[in-house]
């Protein structure tokens, strides 16, 4: 038999997440919806709470804690199986994200960053960026999902190296204190050259251009940022900074293993908020939805609020799934494609029926069921188009390279 419980200790990291959705995200849900570009100034007294519960070994709250498993290799073979940072970092983005995923994604010293971090830095890095606030800046004018066509490029010069380039939509790109960058050490050498860097805020030659006015996610800033002759130390470059051919730039990539599971888990959070305020709805209209008859033998409404929580579920356990294989330390990038293309489309498909079933309720701001509409798009895109995760899904299920199958 499947236990499909979770344990013990992860029930109250969830809990004590959700908590925080409840009554901190919740209550300033449109305020800050409203209110783009202001920061939200409640989540100051987070950064603290953050810090202490990363000191005394408590999880964090946010969903970026994630990266490598907390037992090792040998235990993990005794024990049979290990659940550490990456699921417990899946379960908190999910219940932070039921509260807002926009202001989840601003959680101080938990940006998407501190995840490419986690699952690419030796130890050295793991203890000098271990506390900092990382955003990761991947996308550029030049392309959007093929992560491989990176121009922006970093030279070293003596002990330094120096970045240059542009990036777009980088979330809490303002606000967070180092930012991630994707850039090639040798254009010749293609994907096999792109490396991952560590750049701090206050690193010369980095700037913020512009703020983006989104259809989403308000409360998180998403910037513009330029890399003008930006130097920064030699050892901040994430891993070895050997360019290996033959093994591609496997490592970089190996950062949306775990990233992806998380944005899967916040588009699943979303949906679940949906789908209780869509219930609520229902109830009081009068239709009533049963486990005990045939969906074809109920009320219209009901029949599709079934299918969309099966939807629902399926996606949740895939996360689950991609997040336990990323703590045993198994391949997931198949399974962590098929999280984020699950449950981004189920997020969207979710959140737009919730708006449609309700009528005027639901495209009206006196719920929160259209913000949760707009916010689900993103997740759908961002982290890897859902098109972009099926052809993934598809090159591993037939066996193809990225050559052979476009």
């Amino acid at each position: 038999m499947i236990n499909l419980e979770l344990p013990k200790k992860l029930r109250a990291s969830a809990n004590q997440a959700h908590q925080v959705a409840k009554e901190i995200f919740r209550p300033i849900s449109r305020k800050y919806d409203l209110g783009e570009h202001d920061y939200p100034v409640e989540l100051d007294t987070m950064a603290a709470m953050v810090e202490g519960l990363a000191d005394s070994g408590t999880q964090k709250i946010g969903g970026a804690a994630g990266g490598r498993s907390d037992g090792d290799e040998h235990a993990t073979e005794l024990l049979g199986n290990s659940n550490g940072g990456n699921m417990s970092a899946l379960l908190n983005a999910l219940e932070t994200s039921w509260g807002d995923v926009g202001l989840m994604l601003s959680i101080p010293y938990q940006g998407l960053g501190n995840a490419a971090i986690a699952a690419v830095a030796t130890d050295e890095q793991l203890k000098r960026f271990g506390k900092v606030w990382a955003s990761m800046a991947i996308t550029e004018p030049s392309f959007g999902s093929d992560s491989a066509a990176v121009t922006t490029t970093a030279v070293l010069d003596g002990d330094e190296w120096v970045l240059n380039g542009e990036k777009i939509f980088v979330t809490a790109g303002q606000r967070s204190t180092h930012i991630v960058v994707w850039a090639s050490v040798d254009r010749s050498l293609g994907r096999a050259a792109i490396k991952s860097f560590v750049v701090p805020r206050d690193a010369p030659g980095l700037s913020v251009a512009r703020l983006e006015h989104k259809l989403g996610i308000k409360a998180s800033d998403t910037a513009v940022l330029l890399l003008q002759d930006c130097r920064i130390p030699k050892d901040n470059i994430l891993g070895s900074p050997e360019v290996n051919v033959e093994k591609g730039f496997a490592g970089v990539m190996q950062t949306f293993d775990n990233t992806r599971p998380l944005v899967a888990a916040m588009a699943v959070g979303v949906a679940r908020a949906a789908l209780e305020e869509l219930r609520a709805i229902l109830t009081d209209a009068g239709v009533e939805i049963s486990y005990d008859i045939p969906a074809n033998n109920q009320h219209a409404a009901a029949a599709e609020f079934l299918r969309m929580e099966a939807d629902y579920e399926s996606a949740y356990l895939l996360s689950l799934r991609a997040a336990w294989m990323a703590d045993n330390k198994k391949p997931n990038s198949l399974e962590a494609s098929m999280s984020k293309a699950k449950a981004g489309r189920t997020g969207t498909d979710v959140t737009l029926k919730a708006v449609e079933f309700a009528g005027a309720i639901g495209y009206s701001q006196r719920t929160l069921l259209e913000k949760w509409g707009r916010d689900s798009k993103i997740l759908d895109i961002f982290e890897g188009t859902q098109q972009i995760q099926q052809l993934i899904v598809a090159r591993r299920v037939l066996g193809k390279t990225s050559a052979e199958l476009k």
